[in-house]
């Protein structure tokens, strides 16, 4: 269910709130675990990168979750910033 009061809470906050600090892990940690450059995840951490499907796959895996789990954070996130405010009227069929 998406909160309609608020944004959902972008998927790095979950990331680091509910993962990283409980285990203990720095990104660098989780960096050299997943293979991919400690700035990727800097990056995600920090809210300038979102969760992409291939992060998603590496997460899940690092973290005994799904990939849909990632993905849902994200999209839910996203399309909360950019849903449109105003009714969009169907298309009519013009013959």
């Amino acid at each position: 269910m998406i909160p309609e009061n608020r944004i959902p809470t972008h998927p790095r906050v979950v990331l680091e709130e509910a993962f990283l600090m409980p285990l203990g892990l720095t990104q660098v940690a989780l960096a050299k675990h997943l293979g991919v450059p400690t700035q990727k995840i800097n990056e995600l951490i920090r809210g300038k990168r979102g969760v992409t499907p291939e992060t998603a796959w590496l997460l899940a895996g690092a973290f005994k979750t799904t990939p849909q789990f990632w993905l849902n954070l994200q999209a839910n996130y996203d399309w909360a910033l950019n849903w449109p405010r105003q009714e969009i009227r169907p298309l009519s069929m013009v013959a």
